[in-house]
């Protein structure tokens, strides 16, 4: 079998004096073609390059022309290392660079963390799509950063995550950026506002950081408010794409910035993983938009749609406690809630009384305006005097500014009425005085201990003015020292900010104590590490809110029963409706929806933080009662819940939640070490052994250090500065349990990141080793091994592989097989693993004579071991081959049948619209131009990813022979 004369995606190649693999080959005008590659020796390795083979193969031009390198030219060499050692890691090596094909786990489920079976729902679901795009929906606390990361390295491992742009929210990038290293070993390089300039500082002016950079993570915000970084991505192109709190580029009214960046970006990779917990807000629109960016032929008609039209695209992974409760048990203390009463002061209900004798003749005219007004008030007084003071203010002097004689009346009573609010002291204010007691007094259960370490407490509230107060006035009260307590508000603190004060707060060491927050805290972020201790300050009226406040304690790893204290004002005055039995019913609900449905928005029939609070205000602006009915029309009873509404979610959902309850679809990478530990050992052996001089210790069975040397360092210099490491020195382990505590112990420590590395295959360590290992026999050589106590004289075993790629250049078969040669005659094949555990390759005990640097004999029988391999791995595309069409004809067939009715939607539209005649028929042409370009653009991207390559790349990886000379 000859070389081909074409350049196939996978064929190697050398390129001035450096090895390539070809990824993508395009015909030019001149004859010739346009090569992409990706660099395999050391200089270039990782590296991606464009040759003109016109250019490069003119003597006049380059001094020697692309070689395309022929396996059945490889050269064999006797490997002289004591026991083979050299050839075991090489073959090693090459195993590590085999992809998994099928839509089994290989990988991602052995990251370090104690994964459940639940987590790999959403792998398992992603690897059965021809693309892996998923919105991962459980909810609040059950881990769906960890469930990204399993899939993202699974991915990385299939040669699918070579690029990685993250987008989160701006409190979340250091925590996701470090989770993601320290379980995954994905490093992410973090573009924050003040990273950005140290990025700019790095890379030439003209440069695209997003080309620089290959994995990165950046606020969606610091996107959209930069036209340049925007000009940026669209000239990026990445493998994975993951959007954190994904329902923030929803599209909702207007296309909002964050949606048109949103849909911009899903067109930028093959991958998107979209996370959050609250995906919905019950317009189908905004929810067809997160579907869509997932896959743009999810929906035919974005108002009307029913699970049933696409339930095989398997877009939406959605659990909730309730239906993981057996697995997390351990992991999620059940959550002790209590609502701690306290009654108004008497000044406080001279203000309650001033509030329903409170006489807004002009504003009242406009009654809705008026009513809104009024509960405003009454929300702000129920969170603080202070608060309520702060709205009053705004709307006096908003009042002044007119200068409306009509208004003079409202303005003395708004007056009159700040004057009340004023008398209300921190020493009246009984909410705030209950605090004081609830925190510093052990008799209350609560037990809050500012000495320890690991007893540190949040209060929420909903009121930047509430919070300033309670910075301040707690700071003193409790006798607080500064840096004991802290705060998170939202515009007020940049990015960086925001980071650096939930990194402080999870530190051991760290003297921070209180955090008092605003709900910029409620999404995503960890505060369970030293905290299990939670009080409302305010109550929301948002059932989301409470769902998203209480997740950050009462989480996927808490270790403590998370105790949850909301605080509530009681008055006598029957005319205050809203802060007492609102709360009460509200913190009913949302302790209903956690144990018994999940989803909170069951009881409102609406799906997002802004129209649940707009309904419970417009009922408590229209209620005339205080009694047990208030807020029944928004929430009913539990018992109703079946006569509900369907939820939007259930066009995407099937009825029943599927969880695994096992780990059955996952399976073992077939390796010659014991584990990754012993394979980095011994390449550490082989490289000293090759005389480069290398520092490094075994210190314990699963654990050891190593000191980055020169060529090591360089490697590393475009990874994140944040995992560098420490004085110069690795500290790998392979333990999961041991990188947990180590994990756990580095929130304490001022680096705030683990001094321990996790030691698997993604780690950037582990893939240098790998590297310098595949370079032990030289460039296009492969190793002899000698072994004729296992194999009589005159047999030869050559090991092969193959890739067969699909038009975008990634695997879609890779498969190993030993030909087995009796002298000069075929013999007969056999699978890798079968003849490795045959002669006992798993345990290394192979003896090297060495007696013999005859390689002739083998070297004439590999063209025929090739030509017999071409066959072998031609039966088993051939095979592959039928089962792809069937699967890519059912694709296609479904894909028609969806466009078909998105065309008849189309038309059905259109002309229910009614018009002029001509101008309907000019949009139904555009339209349906649109739909049928957005359909074959798409089976185009089907077929090419699904299509196999006809001719494979064969590599030589290792021959082993009988004969001793």
């Amino acid at each position: 079998m000859g070389i081909q004369n074409v350049y196939s995606p996978g064929m190697r190649i050398v390129v001035r004096d450096a090895e390539w693999v070809v990824r993508k080959s395009d015909p030019t005008a001149d004859g010739g073609y346009l090569i992409e590659c990706e660099g395999l020796s050391e200089l270039v390795r990782g590296k991606e390059g464009r040759f003109l083979t016109a250019i490069e193969n003119d003597k006049e031009y380059s001094n020697s022309a692309i070689e395309i390198l022929d396996p059945a030219l490889t050269k064999l060499t006797e490997d002289k290392s004591p026991n083979y050692k050299d050839s075991l890691l090489y073959i090693e090596a090459m195993l590590r660079q085999k992809v998994p094909t099928d839509e089994h786990i290989y990988f991602g489920h052995k990251a370090a963390m104690d994964t459940l079976p639940f987590q790999l729902d959403p792998t398992i679901t992603a690897l059965k799509q021809p693309r892996q795009r998923i919105l991962i929906a459980d909810a609040v606390g059950l881990g769906k950063t960890l469930e990204a990361g399993i899939l993202m390295s699974e991915l990385i491992r299939r040669g699918k995550g070579k690029r990685i742009l993250v987008l989160a929210v701006k409190s979340m990038l250091t925590q996701f950026q470090k989770e993601m290293w320290s379980r995954f070993s994905i490093p992410l390089t973090r573009l924050d506002s003040s990273g950005l300039q140290q990025v700019r500082n790095r890379i030439p002016t003209n440069h695209n950081p997003f080309h620089f950079y290959d994995k990165s993570i950046i606020s969606i915000d610091t996107l959209k408010q930069d036209v340049e970084y925007r000009h940026y991505l669209e000239q990026a192109y990445w493998d994975i794409i993951v959007i954190d709190e994904a329902h923030n580029v929803a599209k909702r009214g207007s296309n909002s910035q964050r949606s048109r960046l949103a849909s911009l970006l899903s067109q930028r990779s093959d991958t998107l993983i979209m996370l959050s917990a609250t995906p919905h807000d019950g317009k189908p629109e905004s929810f067809a938009s997160l579907m869509n960016m997932l896959d743009a032929t999810a929906i035919a008609n974005e108002k009307e749609y029913q699970h049933e039209d696409f339930s095989q695209k398997g877009l939406v992974v959605r659990r909730f406690k309730k239906d993981v409760k057996d697995q997390i048990a351990k992991d999620f203390p059940e959550r002790d809630i209590q609502t701690v009463k306290t009654q108004a002061s008497p000044v406080e209900e001279d203000v309650y009384r001033e509030l329903t004798q409170l006489n807004l003749s002009a504003l009242d005219k406009g009654k809705k305006a008026s009513q809104l007004l009024r509960v405003t008030i009454e929300k702000t007084l129920f969170s603080s005097p202070i608060a309520c003071l702060s709205t009053v203010q705004n709307r006096i002097v908003r009042l002044e500014t007119k200068n409306d004689p009509e208004f003079q009346d409202d303005l003395k009573s708004l007056k009159s009425f700040a004057y009340a609010l004023q008398r209300v002291t921190p020493e009246h204010f009984s909410k705030y005085q209950r605090l004081l007691t609830l925190i510093s007094d052990p008799k209350t259960g609560f037990g809050w201990k500012p000495n320890k370490k690991d007893d540190r407490l949040v209060i929420f509230t909903e009121s930047i003015p509430t919070l300033n107060f309670l910075y301040e006035n707690l700071q003193r009260d409790l006798g607080l020292e500064p840096e004991q307590i802290s705060f998170l508000k939202g515009q007020e603190m940049s990015d960086t900010e925001l980071m650096q004060t939930v990194e402080e707060y999870g530190k051991e060491q760290s003297k921070l104590r209180i955090l008092v927050c605003s709900d910029v805290a409620s999404e995503g972020i960890n505060l369970h590490y030293l905290s299990h201790k939670m009080i409302h300050f305010d109550i929301p009226w948002s059932l989301m809110v409470f769902q998203q406040r209480n997740g950050r304690i009462d989480r996927y790893g808490q270790t403590k029963q998370p105790l949850i204290r909301y605080l509530v004002t009681t008055s006598k005055n029957e005319n205050v409706r809203g802060d007492s039995r609102t709360s009460e019913v509200l913190i009913e609900k949302d302790e209903q929806a956690q144990k018994n449905i999940g989803d909170p928005s069951e009881f409102t029939g609406r799906f997002d933080q802004e129209s649940e609070e707009e309904a419970v205000a417009e009922v408590i602006a229209e209620s005339f009662t205080s009694g047990e009915d208030i807020l029944a029309d928004i929430f009913g009873d539990f018992d109703d819940l079946e006569q509900k509404e369907s939820s939007p979610l259930d066009a995407f959902l099937p009825d029943e939640v599927q969880v695994s309850k096992s780990t059955s679809q996952t399976r073992e990478l077939f390796s010659l070490f014991s584990s990754d530990i012993h394979f980095a050992e011994q390449s550490l052996e082989f490289i000293k052994r090759k005389g480069q001089r290398i520092e490094f210790r075994k210190s314990d069975a699963s654990t050891l250090s190593l000191t980055v040397n020169n060529e090591l360092e360089e490697r590393l210099k475009r990874l994140p500065d944040e995992i560098y490491p420490q004085g110069d020195q690795f500290i790998l382990t392979n333990d999961i349990v041991q990188m947990s505590e180590e994990i756990a112990a580095s929130r304490g420590q001022q680096h705030a990141w683990p001094r321990k590395n996790f030691l698997w295959q993604l780690h950037p360590v582990m893939e240098w080793l790998n590297d310098k290992v595949l370079s032990a026999f030289g460039r296009h050589h492969a190793p002899l091994v000698r072994v004729p106590h296992k194999m009589p004289s005159g047999r030869t075993a050559f090991v092969l592989n193959a890739i067969y790629p699909n038009r975008k250049s990634h695997p879609l078969i890779n498969d190993w097989v030993v030909v087995h040669f009796n002298g000069n005659q075929f013999d007969n094949f056999e699978l890798f693993e079968q003849f490795a555990d045959l002669f006992g390759l798993k345990d290394n005990k192979l003896s090297n004579p060495a007696t013999s640097d005859n390689t002739a004999d083998a070297q004439a029988l590999l063209r025929s071991a090739i030509d017999k391999a071409s066959e072998y791995f031609q039966a088993i595309r051939n095979e592959s081959e039928g089962q792809i069409n069937l699967k890519l004809q059912k694709q296609v067939d479904a894909l028609e049948a969806l466009k078909f009715k998105r065309v008849k939607q189309l038309a059905l539209n259109l002309d229910q619209a009614g018009g002029i005649q001509q101008i309907i028929e000019d949009k139904k042409q555009r339209e349906q131009s649109r739909i049928e370009k957005l359909f074959d653009d798409y089976i185009q991207w089907i077929e090419d990813t699904v299509t196999t390559e006809k001719t494979p790349f064969i590599q030589l990886v290792a021959v082993f022979t009988g004969s001793e000379n």
